[in-house]
């Protein structure tokens, strides 16, 4: 069956209220996601275009069908860019999608640069959404000082969709780095990667990524950016700084952080992957209890990435470290088996599911991709 595809805001509330059951929101096809509910399918892929852009109030509003290769470009001919540095999951999943802007914010799709910038979540400033009854909700604003009413805005990033359609995101943006460079330690192990990475973010030299790739290569990699002599100069600082963990090489240029944001050295490979949330001290303790799984550390070894056997439930090895994994990439049975998301303790699931009476009474926005 074709999906619903509207091609405006009205005609998308249109057909939410028209709905006769449960609804599957798409943006561009990546199952950025994971597991989709069942239902009718209903695209925002019509809503397409930057209603606003004012660099130099550095704001951006763009409808959220939006493709992030266009948003990037228009950004980028201004010599800005969206801070939160957007994954995209088409080289872990395969699809052949389009990543678009409203699928960023619908699973709150963050980057190595979280670490400095902040979340997507932490980024938006304004939302319009087509709640469940297929009420047209606007939160937030067009500009930054805008901070009255219900926080609706971070509410909708990483909702899946399950408590409204958005059809329009504000966004604050910041100028794109001048220079980029990383540095270099070979050989630590994830323990001792760990302290360096959380020494490195100790510093004043403003790190913007922390990332550790362990094995027979082991590399622990901590990026700097700004302008051209500041990357030079502070890269120096770093690495008098990390000196006791090993002599550092600085390498020029992007080198390797958005196949990291990815995740891309698991795609095309058998098992699933995971993303995991824990406290940045917490990382190496997880990895170690994961066995064979082959993992990889973001955000100074806050973020997991595991690739791992389908059998292996990585929340039970999470027992007694605080944090959430997310079943990115794995087969209809293995998501079936240990659900996509991670439970929520019971108080927290009880405000959930009264969110979601709230907007979405009927249930028509598929919640079980919220199920766990």
């Amino acid at each position: 069956m074709a999906a619903l595809a509207p091609a405006s805001e009205a005609e998308l509330a249109e057909a939410v209220r028209s709905a006769r059951g449960p609804l599957v929101v798409e943006g561009g096809g990546t199952r950025a996601g994971g597991r989709a509910a069942e239902g009718e399918r209903l695209s925002t892929a019509g809503l397409t275009g930057v209603a606003l852009y004012e660099p130099g109030a550095l704001t951006l509003v763009v409808r959220a069908g939006t493709p992030l290769a266009e948003v990037e470009a228009v950004l980028a001919a201004e010599g800005q860019m969206l801070p939160f540095e957007p994954w995209d999951a088409r080289p872990l999943t395969g699809a052949n999608g389009v990543p678009t802007i409203g699928g960023a914010v619908a699973v709150n799709a963050s980057g190595p640069r979280r670490i400095a910038a902040g979340a997507c979540r932490d980024l938006m400033i304004g939302v319009r959404f087509v709640d469940g009854t297929g009420a047209i909700v606007r939160n937030g604003g067009r500009v930054m000082k805008n901070v009255t009413g219900l926080d609706l805005v971070k509410l909708m990033a990483g909702s899946r969709g399950t408590l409204g359609v958005l059809t329009e995101v504000a966004f604050k943006v910041l100028p794109k780095p001048e220079a980029t460079a990383t540095l270099l330690i070979e050989g630590l192990d994830p323990e001792t990667a760990g302290r360096a990475m959380r020494a490195a973010m100790a510093t004043p030299c403003n790190v913007t990524g922390a990332a550790h790739l362990p094995g027979a290569t082991a590399r622990t990699l901590l990026r700097l950016e700004g302008f051209e002599t500041s990357v030079a100069h502070r890269a120096r600082v770093l690495a008098a700084a990390l000196a006791a963990f090993g002599a550092g090489t600085i390498v020029e240029g992007p080198g390797d952080w958005a196949a990291l944001r990815d995740a891309a050295m698991f795609g095309g490979r058998e098992g699933a992957v995971w993303r995991v949330s824990v406290k940045p001290g917490d990382g190496p303790r997880l990895g170690a209890r994961l066995g064979d799984a082959e993992v990889a550390y973001d955000w100074a070894g806050g973020l997991v990435w595991a690739l791992a056997p389908e059998d292996l439930d990585v929340r039970v090895a999470m027992a007694g470290i605080p944090g959430h994994a997310t079943l990115v990439r794995a087969s209809a049975a293995a998501h079936a088996r240990w659900g996509t998301l991670h439970p929520e303790p019971a108080p927290v699931a009880a405000l959930s599911a009264g969110l979601r009476a709230r907007f979405d009474p009927a249930g028509v926005l598929g919640a079980a991709r919220m199920a766990a």
